[in-house]
């Protein structure tokens, strides 16, 4: 596994807080959530793909 995932997820993580916090100071609580769902929308994706590699190669490794 390769480390870039683990920093691309904290860069992805870092991003959505400040413009979460942006957000809300500027009253717009609604863009915050939503700016914050669409960031853990983007994880999810990425990190799903990743196990499902994961279950590709152990699949292959057992020959099922």
């Amino acid at each position: 596994m390769d480390i870039n995932i683990i920093f691309q997820i904290a860069a992805v993580g870092i991003l959505v807080s400040v413009l979460n916090q942006v957000l809300i100071r500027a009253g717009r609580e609604e863009q915050a959530m939503l700016t914050t769902l669409a960031g853990l929308v983007v994880v999810l994706f990425s990190v799903i793909t990743h196990i499902n590699n994961l279950f590709l190669t152990v699949r292959e490794l057992f020959n099922l």
